[in-house]
């Protein structure tokens, strides 16, 4: 991403800051100020019980964010990068406090000191792991909720309701059905940001993929076909074109596997194929049967908190035919089975290339907020600079029509708009990338480029193109134009 974009940013910010009426929204200005340097912030959103807590935990590849329905999962928690373990409680009113926590062989469990969810903003945990640098994610209560504080929590946080600005750059929202509750969230969220109707920062995730098989070994070949239909659904397109499906407790049972586990699934599959398959029959009777007596219930029961009856499954059916002999063998067999590793690509591409750019769109959506609710003279003044520099950002129009050709609001040839969406970034940030032209060396990225800048002066100028063609050929230009000038300049 250009850097003069985020230094304009940041420039409009320090303004702000230094003329603010109160010392409140000084402090405000400048908390949005280092958000524009700080990692992406990306939130887990979804409907109770859609998975939350356990793909969060498979994202981070650890046991971390509770699972069950203590207290902490009423609250948002965000899980940063830190150089040693630590817990931060932020109160609504008052500094934030350091709280004690245990783990013993599980999720984290918090002293919140007594205080009610009620009276708390956030917690902040901070994990020495690789997984978390340059990354922040956001647990959030589930949506529809029972309980309508829980929900409202959700929605204040991540969407900015009742004057805050919002806490996430980005959302990956659990589906499980596409439910009301779950577009008008949606809905909400895209409000929030500078270029209105862009969802480039929404991924959706069908969660529990496995469930929507019934637990069979092609579970999740069927839900690749529901997330496909998902994806097509316009009243999903517009808001969220991207969904994937997930199995989170495999991914994370993968990426936790130990040598006991396998020992254990390896005697269930030399069991003869008979018992085998009537042990398998359903989760109560795999749990509760009596035999075999190697492993017994009680570990068949940890199998199946961990994996789930399509793990099981999986895992036995792998081990059974010798396609895996040993634990680290099984691991990676059903992280490529869990959809983990391609939700994690799909991050990259979506979010982490373009981090810098989803956080100067999220700190101008807030600078917007914080001036429309300020009373002071220069207000106006500084939200016309906003609109200055929103209308005169490249990045920022490529955000925009990327989530249009996404989405299908324009109209153009598939072949067309495939192009488009490739050029403006839709599958990488980087030039080879963006011209379709992968591990080229870099004269040849210069000449396809030259090549596709002079392709699209041709269509503007045709005389039967289109206005809307038009428009998105001059885009185009200055897409081609930027890299030329940037990446691809020749090096003296």
């Amino acid at each position: 991403m250009s850097e003069s974009l985020v230094g304009r940013v940041g420039t409009a910010v320090d303004r702000a800051a230094d003329r603010a009426p109160t010392a409140e929204a000084a402090q405000e200005l400048r908390a949005l100020r280092a958000r524009l340097d700080g990692p992406l912030r990306l939130a887990i959103a979804g409907r109770v019980k859609a998975g939350k807590s356990t793909l969060l935990n498979a994202l981070v590849g650890e046991n971390l964010a509770p699972t069950d329905a203590g207290e902490c999962t009423r609250v948002v928690t965000w899980y940063s990068y830190g150089a040693a373990p630590r817990v931060l409680l932020h109160p609504l009113d008052g500094p934030p406090v350091d709280r004690p926590f245990q783990r013993d062989d599980g999720a984290l469990n918090i002293d919140l000191g007594g205080r009610s969810p009620e009276q708390i903003d956030h917690l902040e945990v901070r994990w020495p792991t690789r997984r978390l640098q340059g990354l922040t994610l956001v647990d959030t209560p589930g949506i529809a909720s029972i309980s309508t504080e829980v929900s409202a929590r959700t929605h204040q946080a991540l969407t900015g309701d009742v004057g805050q600005v919002a806490v996430a750059d980005a959302v990956l929202y659990l589906l499980r059905h596409a439910h009301a509750s779950d577009m008008n969230f949606m809905e909400a969220f895209r409000d929030r940001q500078v270029t209105e109707g862009t969802p480039v920062n929404t991924v959706g995730v069908l969660s529990r993929a496995d469930e929507i098989g019934s637990c069979r070994l092609d579970s999740m070949t069927v839900a690749a076909r529901v997330a496909e239909r998902y994806a097509q659904d316009p009243r999903v397109r517009r808001l969220c074109p991207t969904v994937v499906p997930v199995n989170g407790l495999l991914g994370h049972a993968a990426a936790t596997l130990r040598e006991s586990e396998f020992a254990h699934l390896a005697a269930i599959a030399r069991a003869p194929q008979e018992e085998v398959a009537r042990l398998l029959l359903t989760a109560d009777r795999f749990g509760r049967n009596e035999a075999p007596h190697d492993p017994g219930p009680a570990e068949r029961q940890h199998l199946l908190h961990r994996f789930g009856l399509f793990g099981v499954r999986v895992a036995v059916q792998l081990i059974s035919s010798g396609a895996v002999t040993d634990a680290s063998g099984l691991a990676e067999a059903l992280r490529s089975r869990s959809g983990l590793q391609e939700l994690r690509s799909l991050l990259t591409v979506q979010f982490t290339e373009r981090s810098r750019l989803l956080r100067a769109q999220s700190v101008l959506a807030g600078l917007r907020s914080v001036l429309h609710r300020a009373d002071w003279p220069e207000a106006a003044d500084l939200l016309g600079e906003v609109e200055r520099l929103v209308s005169s950002s490249h990045e920022l129009e490529e955000l925009h029509l990327l989530g249009e050709l996404r989405t299908g609001a324009l109209e153009l040839p598939p072949d067309r708009a495939a192009t488009l969406e490739r050029l403006f970034g839709g599958v990488g940030t980087g030039a080879a990338a963006r011209l379709g032209v992968p591990d080229a060396p870099s004269d040849e990225l210069r000449q396809e480029a030259v090549a596709q800048l002079d392709s699209w002066h041709r269509v503007a100028r045709h005389p039967l193109t289109s206005r809307q063609v038009h428009v998105l050929c001059q885009s185009a230009v200055r897409s081609l134009e930027a890299m030329l000038d940037g990446d691809l300049a020749p090096r003296s």
